[in-house]
């Protein structure tokens, strides 16, 4: 619980539902700005949660897990840009940190279930690929068959980012939200009167208080700057960065060049400490290599049809995956904008998650 309104609603959903509900908030850094209300898994956000736990009259547990949180998330965050990278901290953190340990959690409690507010749905089914399929619910649905699938909220969907999770996880997830829009959200809060019915969204990341991950970047680890050469279409020395951490595929802005077209990141050659830009199109591929795969529907052939992500926030583009060993080639039937390395390519059969992994090159 980080005192937001989607926690407190999933908890409030859950209680209704005639589960016996108890909170867990976990510290995953200490903020240093205190303008940023609005930030997870910080103290100010676990004396919100707090607040709110007693609204809701549920027991609340505090976990400190600040130093696994440094070593396997802020710790790799880094390293990826100094790779010219674009590391997804999100997806990390829920794989190595925020599942483990709320599972943990419910262990110590003998909880049988774990939930979030995440915006996205669990399916428990029998019969999959039979002609017949039945949804089971609670304790019927224990033995079923566990489906990974998009929010009804098509705008708010988070199953991007719960890929990574492992099918035991999934098993004891439960996840009220993924059947209410976020309007519906707010609105049972304030029906109800909680304090988090209007609290704006979470930034991007939260432990990045003022967005500029530049700047933390240059903090944690001053020699992440490095200059190196900014390289123009026809091949040819244009200008000089400060870093490859600056920038990402398709970025626009804040290039450091002057040019009477507008220029794109269009590849970053870490070996080189060279940034190459160009025209729009140059940021796009239709062919992409995907690494470290978890797979949540297991592939039944070396070739299929699937739509993917390489972005929480787009559609999934058409595409046919290939498997390669333990990686997986992604042809798009046509070019889709800007998949940076680092990133997750995620694999849906409509609102399915198959599975995903981690973009490695072009």
């Amino acid at each position: 619980m980080s005192g937001g309104v989607d926690s407190t609603v999933t908890a409030y959903l859950l209680k209704q539902q005639g589960y016996e509900v108890e909170g867990v908030s976990f510290v995953l850094w200490e903020a240093r700005l205190k303008t940023q209300a609005s930030a997870c898994c910080s103290f100010e956000a676990r004396d919100s949660a707090e607040r709110t736990a007693e609204v809701l009259g549920i027991p609340l547990r505090t976990i400190d897990v600040r130093g696994a949180f440094y070593e396997k998330v802020i710790d790799p965050f880094a390293e990826a840009y100094r790779m010219g990278m674009t590391p997804n901290p999100c997806i990390l953190c829920n794989k190595q940190i925020k599942f483990p340990a709320l599972l943990k959690a419910a262990d110590e409690a003998g909880a049988e279930y774990i939930a979030t507010g995440h915006y996205a749905r669990i399916v428990r089914v029998r019969g999959r690929g039979t002609g017949s399929v039945t949804k089971m619910a609670g304790k019927d649905g224990l033995n079923a068959e566990i489906l990974l699938q998009k929010s009804v909220d098509q705008r708010k969907d988070q199953s991007y980012v719960l890929y990574v999770l492992a099918k035991g996880q999934l098993e004891r997830l439960l996840l009220p939200l993924g059947e209410y829009t976020k309007d519906q959200v707010r609105e049972v809060a304030r029906s109800r009167g909680f304090p988090a019915a209007d609290r704006p969204e979470s930034q991007e990341i939260c432990f990045i208080e003022d967005n500029d991950y530049c700047r933390f970047l240059e903090m944690l680890a001053p020699d992440i700057r490095r200059p190196g050469p900014i390289i123009g279409p026809d091949g040819q020395r244009i200008g000089t960065h400060d870093g490859i951490y600056r920038y990402t595929l398709g970025q626009r802005k804040g290039l450091g060049i002057a040019s009477l077209e507008p220029r794109f990141v269009a590849r970053i050659d870490r070996e080189r400490n060279a940034v190459h830009v160009g025209s729009r199109e140059s940021a796009m591929r239709r062919r992409i290599r995907v690494g470290d795969l978890n797979w949540l529907c297991n592939p039944e052939t070396s070739s299929r049809r699937a739509g993917v992500k390489v972005r929480s926030m787009m559609e999934a583009g058409p595409a046919v995956i290939e498997l390669d060993g333990g990686r997986v080639a992604v042809i798009f039937d046509a070019p889709q904008w800007a998949p940076a390395p680092g990133q997750s390519a995620v694999f849906y059969d409509g609102d399915t998650v198959i599975g995903g992994g981690i973009i490695i090159d072009e």
